[in-house]
Formats: structure tokens, C-alpha cells, sequence
């Protein structure tokens, strides 16, 4: 069984970065489809963006081009650069392994999930 742990969060003014880092436990992270979804209070999951285990990559169209998700298989660790940060980008974000399907929109209800790690993004 995999678990996972999230570091990374913080706050932030808008237009600032954070670099959030998901650490997993196990020998079969490299074979997982990974990624992060988040969740502001009152709002349902988002899906942010996955990662297969070749390292295809697929965004969120309110993420794209923002947000850059990468993946060391020696380190077992997980990454989502989140640049230009929005007021709008604040919620908990989720780090998630093994959704139903490898896409953003499924990530939210991957099997596997850490306890969250949060980012306040202020005006």
C-alpha cells in the first residue's frame, strides 16, 4: 500500500510561486498514474493535473500553462510547480495515485490520496 505525504504549501501573495512535493512510501510508485487534485472550502474536488508512468502530463484548462507537474521515480517523489498563483488557486491540495483513469477530471477520486497540504493565495 502506498502512502503518501505532502509538503510544500504555504502563503502566498498573487502572482507568487510554490513548489509542492508529494513523498510516497512503496516499490510500485514508478507504475502509478499520479497527480493532484484540490478542494476550497465549500467547493467540490478539483482535478488539477495527472502524470502517467511513462510521464505524460495533462492539465486542467484553469491550470495550463501554470502549473508543471513532474515526477522522480528514484526519489518516489512528486512535484507540482505552481506559478503565477491566483486568489482563485487557494483550496487543499490533494496528492493522489492510481484515479480510475489516467486523466485530470478522475484524479479527484483516485483510490489513493495524502492528507493535503494547503495554499492561501492573498491580493
Amino acid at each position: 500500500q502506498v502512502q503518501l505525504v505532502e509538503s510544500g504549501g504555504g502563503s502566498v501573495q498573487a502572482g507568487g510561486s510554490l513548489r509542492l512535493s508529494c513523498a510516497a512510501s512503496g516499490n510500485k510508485f514508478s507504475s502509478y498514474c499520479m497527480g493532484w487534485f484540490r478542494q476550497a472550502p465549500g467547493k467540490e474536488r478539483e482535478g488539477v493535473a495527472v502524470i502517467d508512468s511513462g510521464g505524460s502530463t495533462h492539465y486542467a484548462d484553469s491550470v495550463k500553462g501554470r502549473f508543471t507537474l513532474s515526477r522522480d521515480n528514484a526519489k518516489n517523489t512528486l512535484y507540482l510547480q505552481i506559478d503565477s498563483l491566483k486568489p482563485e488557486d487557494t483550496a487543499m491540495y490533494y496528492c493522489a495515485a492510481d484515479p480510475p483513469s489516467c486523466d485530470y477530471r478522475s484524479i479527484r477520486w483516485a483510490n489513493l490520496r495524502g492528507q493535503g497540504t494547503q495554499v492561501t493565495v492573498s491580493t
